[in-house]
């Protein structure tokens, strides 16, 4: 019965983890929770070379431990991308961090709505220029001036067919040509 016993830990451990993890990546937990990693790795590595007869179990145990690897996958990219300074939380403190060093002002408790409008604006302006390349289009002539002028000249009607005027902006290729959706921020 340790087997019945081991995979119900392993459960609840695993869900502890991705919570804590989760709660790791967006700033609640200062540490990355490495103590419980390396439980539910034990006891993940313990059955791997035992014979498992019932069937129940044993598939019980290959999904939980192909959801573990998949997660630590998971987590290993956000992590990489934390060091490298890519990840999009860390990069959106550290540019206001920069820009209020610049400024020689302190920084404020919350962003200001023009600070959060360049950052989405740059973050369309990159997608449509990579699905233009992806596409084979011409880039050379994009600016962020023109994103922009495009986003602002269709905002009022927008707003009026959905309602509200708080929008996001993805970038959607269709027919082999890539196009701004507006869809209500959540």
């Amino acid at each position: 019965m340790a087997l019945v016993d081991d995979l119900t830990l392993l459960e609840r451990q695993l869900a502890t983890l991705i919570t804590r993890y989760e709660q790791y990546f967006i700033g609640m937990e200062k540490r990355e929770p490495l103590q419980l990693l390396t439980e539910v790795e034990k006891l993940v590595r313990r059955y791997a070379t035992t014979a498992i007869n019932n069937t129940m179990y044993k598939h019980k145990y290959a999904t939980l431990t192909a959801r573990f690897n998949t997660y630590r996958e998971h987590w290993n990219r956000i992590l990489r991308l934390m060091e490298e300074g890519k990840y999009s939380r860390d990069r959106f403190k550290s540019d206001l961090h920069q820009r209020q060093r610049a400024n020689g002002k302190t920084l404020p408790k919350e962003p200001d709505q023009q600070t959060v409008h360049d950052h989405e604006l740059e973050r369309v302006y990159n997608e449509l220029r990579e699905a233009r390349k992806a596409c084979h289009l011409p880039v050379e002539k994009l600016t962020r001036e023109m994103v922009a002028a495009t986003i602002e000249k269709s905002k009022p009607a927008l707003t009026a067919r959905l309602g509200t005027d708080d929008l996001t902006f993805r970038v959607v290729v269709e027919d082999g040509k890539p196009k701004l959706k507006a869809s209500h921020r959540k």
